[in-house]
């Protein structure tokens, strides 16, 4: 039995060994001192009371009652690792960040993956986005490249996010997960059609997380050196191959083994088999874009390949464990708005919501100076700005430098080379509805062109029988909204949902627990 353990199971085995010529460390307490006794409280007598001296015990458990910090809102449950980014093509003609700055560069990164609606101890392997976060650490500080295992969102105006969130979480009095939520928004906001097919789709359920790609999804902007822009898509194309997960080896999964996709991950890195993606970017000019067909920042729509090919950019390499989960996985934060010169976002408005929501829900989580923290420093580049002070300071607070902005006394100085790159804008301000700018084209295409018979087949099944779960009115509102999409869509999931509702209702007509207790009988 124990040759088939695993490197994640034999964790403990592993570390003692490798301490195995080190006598035990002195045990001690959160500031050092020497600890003699951890087994048995201070007290007056075998039987007496604690005794309030007792300063063991009250610095554990003081410690223990503190341990838990807020869970990510999304993206609460996932798995860490680190490694480096390789660049492999040279595109300095799109781009002059110092990332890409020549080909064999190296930079290192951190990659977590994750769940989306999930809590922190929910399975892998449920039907859900995966996400899919790239962490640079760049010599112009930390690139944040937040995307998913899928090109497409739900929405595309980042209003609607907590509300989306909110139909995809617990009912607020059940605390259930509810089909009416969910498929009561996904129905009256057409414009989830593309990313819901994709979800039901076999990629919906990836094989853990190698086995998948990753997507930076909105669209962002390029500036070469000489200062001209263009607009951009980042892909990752995993070097596994797709994998995907059938629906009831899934389900076993969540039962049997709920962190599959995490020790999938921490046993190929440590039995070294290191994951690997290979990068690339698509590339939309300005004049381009304002051709395009679709609003070309719309988080709903992808830039048909065959329009704006994939262009190769470098490796990304996963090749080191996380050493602690908490402190470099749990701890871990992305930001999308960390850019560094070269890269800037577009007027994707999923995106310039996303530039205030996670470092906001960052300084809730984990503090005003989160970016002091090992995983998150920007440790090779030098950080000199005029924030001071707040909870957990843990750098030399910028010691005497002046912290006022501007001085006469050599502080800090901004360097008009790295302003950003001006644009247009319309000089209309309002709020601009955007619910049916075409939500159907590229569903049609999707499902037509992109899938065979099998993955339509299974695309229909997979959708119609979580469907199936909502209430007519809603289930007949989202039929017609895949009516729109194909015929042969809306008329297979409503033929499913026909036979579903039919069983359903026998099952209940001839349940024992439907005949009246008046009848003597159960």
């Amino acid at each position: 039995m124990a040759e088939s353990r695993d490197k994640c199971t034999d964790q403990m085995k592993l570390w003692k060994e490798n301490r195995s010529s080190q006598r035990p460390d002195t045990l001690t307490t959160g500031a050092g001192i020497p600890v003699g006794d951890k087994l048995n409280e201070l007290t007056a007598g075998s039987r007496g009371p604690l005794l309030v001296q007792d300063v063991v015990f009250t610095d554990e458990m003081a410690h223990f009652d503190r341990e838990r910090i807020p869970e990510r809102v999304v993206h609460a449950k996932g798995a860490g690792a680190f490694g480096y980014f390789e660049v492999t093509h040279d595109i300095a003609r799109f781009c002059k960040a110092k990332v890409f700055e020549h080909v064999g560069k190296t930079t290192p990164i951190a990659v977590r993956f994750s769940t989306v609606a999930g809590e922190s101890g929910s399975a892998d392997t449920v039907r859900d986005p995966r996400g899919f976060a790239v962490k640079f650490y760049t010599e112009e500080g930390n690139w944040d490249l937040t995307g998913n295992n899928t090109p497409i969102f739900f929405i595309r105006d980042a209003l609607l996010f907590p509300s989306f969130i909110h139909s995809q979480k617990r009912n607020p009095q059940t605390h259930l997960k509810d089909p009416d939520m969910v498929w009561d928004f996904w129905s009256l906001r057409p414009e989830s059609l593309h990313q819901v097919s994709f979800l039901f789709s076999d990629r919906g359920i990836p094989d853990g997380h190698r086995h998948m790609n990753g997507y930076g999804s909105h669209t962002f902007k390029l500036i070469n050196s000489e200062g001209h822009p263009v607009y951009c898509k980042f892909h990752y194309k995993t070097n596994q191959g797709i994998k995907n997960l059938r629906v009831e080896d899934a389900d076993r999964l969540a039962s049997t083994n709920p962190d599959y996709a995490i020790g999938d991950l921490y046993n190929a890195i440590a039995n070294g088999n290191f994951p690997s993606w290979t990068f690339y970017i698509q590339v939309m000019t300005f004049e381009q874009a304002e051709k395009f067909p679709w609003n070309p920042f719309d988080l709903t729509k992808i830039w048909p390949h065959k329009d704006y090919p994939l262009i190769p950019v470098g490796k990304m390499v996963l090749n080191r464990n996380p050493v602690n989960y908490f402190a470099e996985v749990e701890q871990l934060a992305f930001d999308p708005s960390n850019m560094p010169p070269g890269i800037e976002p577009s007027p994707d408005k999923m995106l310039q919501g996303r530039l205030f929501s996670y470092p906001d829900t960052h300084r809730h989580r984990l503090g005003a100076n989160y970016l002091q923290l090992p995983v998150n420093c920007p440790f090779r580049t030098r950080v000199a700005n005029y924030q001071r002070d707040g909870p957990m300071c843990m750098s030399d607070n910028q010691g005497g430098t002046p912290n006022y902005y501007p001085n006469s006394f050599s502080a800090p100085e901004a360097q008009s080379c790295f302003l950003e790159t001006k644009f247009k804008v319309s000089p209309d301000v309002g709020r601009y509805n955007s619910a049916d700018d075409d939500n159907v084209t590229q569903v049609r295409n999707f499902y037509t062109q992109v899938l065979n018979e099998e993955e339509r087949q299974r695309l229909c099944e997979n959708l119609a029988g979580h469907l199936k779960g909502a209430q007519l009115f809603i289930q007949k509102r989202m039929v017609q909204n895949l009516m729109a999409v194909h015929p042969d869509y809306g008329n297979r999931v409503q033929a499913l949902l026909k036979k579903f509702n039919a069983e359903a209702k026998k099952v209940v007509t001839t349940s024992p627990w439907s005949c009246h207790l008046s009848s003597g009988t159960y």
